[in-house]
């Protein structure tokens, strides 16, 4: 059905000649004989189809029927006029009319006229609603959009090559905007994928896949985080991209950490304690029998041995209260030189044994620094037994040194450099390496010494920076402030110096 036609001609006859004719097959026809009727006519009916002849009434009316088309531009029109007035009609309407009919009308040509206006009308209510449905899948891409970039997680789509195809705002604020980018390269600084990559599993059996990973921001802060991952198919089945959510649980992990450690380290320092003190019965009885007997060299045995289990027992128990807070810092004015001499004398043995050379150079004149000399001197330790463990493992050379190196570095810091020749490591493990039970000795490291020595120069406020390449070797920087907080002002250094680099 055409709806409501409104037939404009000024000539009365004719127009109610074409109504007649109309009639027969559209009941709803209208005429308008001049402007007022014309306005009338819109505004008290729906019009869907108007005929019209714009030359009949004169005047401006040409002008007022452009108008009105230019206020309901869907609504079709249909020109009709004398042939001297045709190219004329198609001069001021152009595209505006969809048919232009000569008087007097043909009736195929008007009955064609009326069912191309019909089909445009069809057709522009299915673009409405095209434009209808179009604004609801914008709406809702807009609300897909702001939930992906919102949701407080790390999210990430990826193509079959593990590249970045998109990335959520949690992510490009912590980890950049790198889509094109392999992940692996991105957030976890590896040259080649994961070896248990979920995304890739997904790829293989479009199941979702879940891990726990430890990786890095591009400030360098390290988050532990949970991974999940979930196919995403085309309309054919086909998975063409993977979503993976990465929640960070890292302030969840350091409380699970904090807690659970706490019982396996007493349960592991239990049994070391165990050894030590069998030890020391061990050396108790050398001493015993070396007076009984005067024998000097068994005593002097015995009191080593005593000496040496104290110490090892003294570095536990220091552990366990550094890692529990349950002992503020003590802090003392150290002599630089004996505190590094002390520190290298620890593992100077262990050293020695195993035929690791250490070279330590201080700079001229450096004086004291004030630090707590206890844990200090176990964090130092630490790093040492690392250095020398690092040798130990790299079984790809045979000369193996440390170099230990202290100076001032500016703005009243001091410096101090533990750098090995050894194993070294690859970017994952260096940012693992602070993490508590994280070890790359397999059974032979606890992952505690490490976490300890990072946790002692950050409560003296310091930083550590780590410099490492597999197969060359590994530098720990330490830089700590001249002074306690409360008492900065005071200097630790003389004029003269003499910086090493290693």
């Amino acid at each position: 059905m055409a709806g409501t036609i409104l037939l404009i001609d000024s000539d009365t006859s004719h127009a109610n000649a074409l109504k007649t004719y109309l009639s027969r097959k559209y009941p709803e026809v209208l005429i308008a004989a001049s402007a007022d009727q014309l306005n009338q006519a819109l505004a008290g009916h729906r019009v869907d189809i108007i005929l019209a002849d714009p030359y009949s009434i004169g005047g401006t009316f040409p002008e007022t029927l452009k108008a009105m088309k230019a206020s309901w531009p869907a609504l079709p029109l249909i020109i009709f006029s004398q042939r001297e007035y045709l190219d004329q009609a198609m001069d001021d309407f152009g595209t505006l009319a969809i048919q232009y009919l000569e008087i007097p009308l043909n009736t195929k040509a008007l009955g064609l006229a009326i069912k191309n206006a019909q089909t445009h009308i069809a057709n522009e209510r299915r673009l409405a609603n095209y434009a209808e449905r179009l604004s609801d899948l914008d709406a809702a891409q807009i609300l897909y959009y702001q939930l992906f970039n919102e949701v407080p997680c790390y999210i990430t789509v990826q193509n079959r090559d593990l590249r970045l195809t998109d990335t959520n705002l949690m992510f490009k604020k912590d980890f950049g905007d790198e889509v094109g980018g392999y992940c692996y390269e991105v957030y976890k600084h590896r040259s080649s994928p994961c070896p248990e990559c979920p995304v890739a599993k997904t790829f293989q059996d479009g199941q979702s896949h879940g891990t726990e990973e430890v990786v890095r921001s591009k400030s360098g802060q390290q988050y532990n985080v949970i991974t999940q991952t979930a196919p995403i198919r085309d309309e054919d089945g086909e998975i063409t991209q993977v979503m993976e959510i990465s929640t960070n649980i890292t302030k969840i992990r350091q409380l699970q950490d904090h807690l659970s450690s706490l019982g396996l380290m007493l349960g592991s320092i239990s049994h070391g304690i165990k050894g030590m003190l069998t030890s020391l019965d061990g050396s108790i009885y050398h001493l015993e029998t070396g007076f009984q007997k005067q024998d000097d060299r068994r005593i002097e045995k015995g009191f080593w041995q005593i000496k040496k289990v104290s110490e090892g027992i003294k570095k536990m128990v220091l552990d366990i209260l550094n890692y529990a807070k349950s002992r503020e810092l003590q802090y003392q004015p150290v002599k630089i030189s004996d505190m590094i001499t002390d520190a290298v004398a620890t593992v100077t043995k262990q050293a020695s044994d195993n035929n690791v050379a250490i070279e330590t150079c201080i700079a001229d004149d450096l004086d004291t620094v004030e630090v707590d000399p206890n844990w200090m001197q176990t964090s130092l330790v630490n790093f040492l037994e690392n250095a020398v463990d690092a040798c130990v493992f790299d079984v790809g050379k045979t000369d193996h040194r440390i170099g230990v190196s202290a100076y001032p570095d500016g703005d009243n810091r001091l410096c101090l450099k533990i750098a090995d020749n050894g194993i070294g490591m690859d970017e994952e493990t260096r940012d693992a390496l602070f993490s508590l039970f994280f070890s790359s000795k397999g059974a032979k490291g606890t992952g505690l010494g490490l976490f300890i020595a990072n946790h002692v120069i950050e409560q003296h406020g310091g930083r550590i920076n780590v410099e490492s390449r597999l197969g060359q070797g590994t530098c720990f920087e330490i830089v700590l402030p001249q002074t306690r907080a409360e008492r900065r002002g005071t200097g630790i250094f003389s004029k003269g110096y003499k910086r090493v680099c290693y």
